[in-house]
């Protein structure tokens, strides 16, 4: 009885383009299987070969690069819960003005607003992202300001809130810290927020991240 050829023989064959009676194959690498992982790809092809499949006319072309040539890529950013943008760890402009640009909806005018406003009150604003969220301070007196967006409002953070008159209404866990939520049909007092904002930006603030 003639010996069944193995894998590697068969893959051989392929790769040359062996005169041997070719079959249809049993896995083949169609549009819905070229998007999964490279890996899963390249293991679909060893199962294929396994199994004595030898495709006509096959070329050297790695089952890797085609799944690459295919996969769909996104460079926007992950929406988190509550269309919280996802952003790296960044000092500068840069990082926030990603956060800014990747928020869903309303909360995307909101996001500007407050960015604007912390601008224009606060000349020599330091921006930064930390755990998906913008912070604002002054160089050598710490954060005084961050913001982070939730399924119906967006929260900004005073950190030194309770110090500031009147206090932001919405009380935390931190004695030190008051929040307020703007919502889309309350997106806050321009006038309260930077009067606020100009109190915070006075006082000494969070500077351990």
């Amino acid at each position: 009885m003639p010996k069944k050829p193995t894998a590697k023989k068969v893959a051989r064959r392929a790769a040359t383009g062996s005169t041997a009676k070719p079959v249809e194959p049993a896995e083949p690498v169609t549009e819905a299987s070229a998007t999964k992982a490279p890996a899963q790809a390249v293991r679909a092809e060893m199962a294929a070969a396994k199994k004595g499949v030898a495709n006509k006319g096959a070329t050297t072309k790695a089952p890797a690069e085609k799944a690459l040539a295919k996969a769909p890529t996104s460079s926007a950013p992950k929406l988190l819960s509550g269309g919280n943008p996802q952003i790296g760890k960044g000092d500068g402009d840069a990082p926030v003005a990603a956060y800014l640009d990747a928020l869903p909806g309303w909360k995307q005018g909101i996001g500007r607003r407050l960015d604007a406003l912390v601008a224009r009150t606060v000349p020599g604003v330091r921006r930064a992202v930390r755990w998906n969220t913008p912070f604002y301070g002054l160089a050598g007196q710490g954060w005084f300001l961050a913001f982070h967006c939730f399924d119906r409002y967006v929260k900004v953070t005073f950190f030194k809130g309770a110090a500031l008159t009147p206090p932001p209404p919405v009380a935390s866990k931190v004695p030190d810290v008051r929040y307020v939520h703007l919502t889309e049909d309350e997106p806050g007092d321009e006038r309260t927020l930077r009067d606020w904002i100009r109190q915070a930006a006075a006082l000494p603030g969070e500077d351990c991240f």
